[in-house]
């Protein structure tokens, strides 16, 4: 008898989740709250090389090889001045293929299309508003009034979860981390950098980030502070021009290329909050289990959450073909994977309060990358992790730091 599977959520990790699940053998179905799909949302973002290798593991490496493009290294400096260290991003798959730099709407329609080409149904204008164990599985209802009933019920609803919350009522709400997220595309500027590689900037009023693609466009992002948690409403009132000039303001006293990227850039990105979660105690009840950044969402600081959803996906259709039951499944995708991305979690926090950077420690910066200049190999927890998708999954497997999955 063939397990079927809903799968709430239509962004990254849901049709990815689809197609992992299908690979196991299970039938799963999206459903996504809009009437359409994640088009135009959001701006851009980077896929490490351990996410790349984890779509590899469903034979979805090609699918956004072509798209976007190899992002080699960082370096981290203070304004206009050299920088203060580089460092790699994770050892290139065997293919050549490494970390990535996408544009979010690039991967998302990517990977939904090859979820329609593997026949994964999607149903749009499906919000969940309700979902309870019945007849030895679940049913969800959702706000059109129609229902689905399958073996298990999987969250890839994001950072608002619903899942979350329907199977632990009391489950914390996510932390607000006090930056704001905004940047662009600045067009017919031209850098003295390298394409592909990543330079992250603590200017004097603000952090910001760039990189050449290779066609010569700029890509670049900032994070001004923000100690108070502004509203959706209060975000959305800040108009373009608004951005540009708090910007030019933010970038005032800096020398490098901030004012001159917020100048090139016909459209600066709207506004939004950052938030991650400390840590989520409940994974899973009911036959009903979260994934991705309902589970344990990162601050963008990390450069991981994409991939971890997409480990995610891989780890947990490998525990459901391995396992005897579904709640073994879901205990033992749990012990594999809370350890590794709380420490994500945790890796991100500290990325995001370095950009907020008081005088002395912007004083003191430059002195500490003296002292410590960690070498590849204290990435490769990050970087290096890799999933066997032939390997068989052991039930309650230890889940330590370095398990490969």
């Amino acid at each position: 008898m063939t397990i079927k599977a809903l799968v709430i959520g239509g962004g990254i990790a849901g049709p990815v989740t689809a197609m992992a699940l299908r690979r196991a053998g299970i039938e799963a179905t999206v459903y996504e709250t809009y009437n359409r799909g994640a088009d135009g949302v959001g701006a851009f973002l980077t896929l490490a090389v351990n996410g790349v290798a984890a779509l590899g593991a469903l034979d979805l490496q090609a699918v956004v090889r072509d798209k976007g493009f190899a992002t080699t290294k960082m370096s981290i400096g203070m304004g206009g001045k050299k920088p203060m260290a580089e460092f790699g991003f994770g050892a290139a798959l065997p293919d050549g293929t490494g970390t990535h730099t996408i544009r979010r709407t690039d991967l998302y329609d990517s990977l939904r299309d090859e979820a329609v080409r593997r026949g994964v149904p999607t149903e749009y204008g499906k919000r969940l508003v309700a979902a309870a164990p019945e007849a030895g599985g679940v049913t969800a209802t959702f706000a059109d009034g129609s229902t689905a009933h399958a073996d298990l019920l999987i969250g890839a609803d994001g950072l608002r979860s619903t899942v979350r919350t329907i199977i632990d009522p009391g489950a914390p709400p996510p932390r607000y981390v006090p930056l704001l997220n905004t940047g662009g595309y600045a067009r017919g500027l031209r850098l003295d950098v390298e394409p592909g590689e990543m330079h992250m900037v603590f200017g004097r009023g603000c952090f910001y980030s760039y990189v050449v693609h290779p066609d010569g466009d700029v890509w670049w992002f900032a994070n001004p502070r923000q100690p108070r948690e502004q509203t959706r409403e209060e975000l959305a009132a800040v108009t373009a021009d608004e951005w540009r000039a708090r910007l030019l303001d933010l970038f005032a006293e800096d020398d490098g290329p901030a004012r001159d990227l917020v100048t090139a850039t016909d459209e600066i990105f709207a506004g939004w909050n950052t938030y991650d979660f400390p840590k989520v105690p409940v994974w899973h009840r009911n036959r009903m289990i979260i994934v991705g950044d309902a589970a344990h969402a990162t601050s963008p600081a990390s450069g991981q959450g994409a991939s971890m959803a997409i480990e995610d996906a891989v780890v947990l259709a490998k525990c459901l073909r391995d396992a005897g039951d579904v709640h073994d499944a879901f205990t033992t995708y749990e012990s594999l994977r809370r350890h590794r991305v709380e420490r994500v979690v945790a890796q991100g926090k500290r990325n995001g309060d370095g950009k907020t950077l008081g005088p002395v420690m912007r004083h003191l910066l430059p002195l500490l990358f003296k002292l410590y200049r960690p070498g590849p190999e204290a990435m490769d927890w990050l970087y290096g992790h890799r999933i066997d998708w032939d390997s068989p999954v052991s039930p309650c497997s230890s889940g330590r730091p370095g398990t490969r999955g």
